[in-house]
């Protein structure tokens, strides 16, 4: 075993287990693996030089400093063989989005966005969320796949809307941004083949949108970034365009997979599951408490931009770090009993959506939709079950399902 900084660990059971993490069955069940890193190695160094975070409170110092941020991409993708990213949309539309921005330009383009996404927009959302929701369930008889009868049509719905959107477009989104984002995981020639195609469909929809909402301005958010790109607020073409296509994608992405996780995470705990049908009330604390048990975010990168510390660690300028939110999730130094999926759990601060300045700016919205949609789908649905095989997405970053089967009477 050899320590390269003090606190950090690197030795060849390390590497076999991070891995183990990227295999098909590393990825169907991640948690035993984080709990062995995190005992031996809280601070592991990867065989590609980057720091590994398993515990929460490092995890959570990195995300809050704030000379912890985002590397040059050129830099960044050089080191992984793809000197030429730019020629990938893929890639461009990922690395130059708010994403993966520092300020001075991540606060001007969150600035023009976050006034959607204010606590009084959203909660004003609640009876269109709910209405949605009854009309989702109303038409769901028999086995159905959950994802594409509601863990889909929700919280595109809702995004849809909030950008402007048109429904009758929004359904080949689901194919498109879960291609786009195989990048979160892979960059071999098929998935950045795939990756390149949908997200050029992606922006060309949104270009033709743009242009539409130029010539016709509607309440939306999409009529906002023209009016502001036109105003002066330097939000130019591109960033529009990129903008866009990350607030869309993560709209309904991360939402989808919260729904799937929580709705599996529920029915293999029965004794919690009855806790909520009687007291729906509790829908706040668990779905905090679902986000936590099986995060849709898993892993979150940060390099270190001007030398600094976490928790005490030195970490020089240049130091690539790797947070895996799924594993300080399951700290037992945070979270009593971790492995425990507890709905009353007291004093509950997941890491699912980030945090510091890019913290999910969508948070507050997907937990809306989470709180409104559980408790309906159990009312509406008392005896619903797993209905089949489980699809799991072949992805460690986002974790989630493809295909979801149950049965409703």
């Amino acid at each position: 075993m050899t320590e390269a900084v003090t606190g950090v660990v690197a030795n060849q059971e390390i590497d076999a287990l991070l891995d183990v993490l990227v295999t098909a069955e590393g990825r169907q069940d991640p948690y035993p693996i984080y709990q062995q890193l995190r005992t031996m190695a809280p601070v592991a160094m990867a065989p590609d030089g980057a720091l590994v975070l398993t515990r929460y409170a490092e995890c959570d110092a990195l995300l809050r400093n704030p000379r912890c941020g985002h590397a040059d991409p050129d830099r960044i993708y050089a080191a992984m063989g793809l000197p030429q990213w730019r020629d990938h949309i893929g890639l461009r539309q990922l690395a130059t989005s708010m994403l993966n921005i520092n300020p001075p330009n991540h606060t001007r383009i969150r600035r023009l966005v976050s006034g959607v996404f204010t606590p009084r927009r959203v909660a004003a959302l609640q009876p269109a969320i709910a209405a949605l929701t009854d009309r989702l369930l109303a038409a769901m008889s028999g086995t159905v796949n959950f994802i594409d009868a509601f863990a889909f049509p929700l919280p595109v719905s809702v995004i849809g809307e909030l950008l402007g959107v048109p429904a009758v477009d929004r359904s080949p989104f689901q194919t498109l941004v879960r291609d786009w984002t195989l990048l979160l995981d892979v960059h071999d020639g098929e998935v950045l083949t795939r990756a390149d195609s949908a997200a050029g469909q992606i922006r060309q929809y949104l270009t033709d949108l743009a242009a539409q909402r130029r010539r016709q301005p509607q309440a939306d958010l999409i009529t906002a970034l023209v009016r502001a790109e036109s105003a002066g607020e330097r939000l130019s073409e591109d960033e529009l365009l990129t903008t866009a296509a990350l607030l869309f994608a993560a709209g309904f992405e991360t939402t989808t997979h919260l729904l799937g996780n929580a709705l599996v995470a529920l029915l293999a705990h029965p004794e919690q599951l009855d806790g909520l049908r009687r007291d729906p009330r509790r829908a706040a604390d668990a779905v905090e408490e679902l986000l936590r048990f099986d995060s849709p975010v898993q892993i979150t990168g940060r390099t270190v931009l001007a030398d600094t510390e976490v928790c005490g660690l030195p970490m020089a300028a240049g130091q690539r770090v790797v947070a895996y939110l799924g594993a300080a999730n399951r700290d037992p130094a945070r979270f009593p009993d971790p492995d425990r999926l507890d709905l009353a759990r007291a004093d509950n601060a997941p890491l699912s959506f980030g945090g510091g300045i890019h913290y999910c700016i969508g948070a507050a919205l997907a937990r809306l939709e989470a709180q409104v949609a559980l408790p309906a789908l159990f009312e509406r649905f008392p005896r619903i079950a797993l209905g089949g095989p489980l699809e799991r997405r072949n992805s460690l970053t986002l974790r989630g399902y493809l295909s979801l089967p149950v049965s409703l009477t």
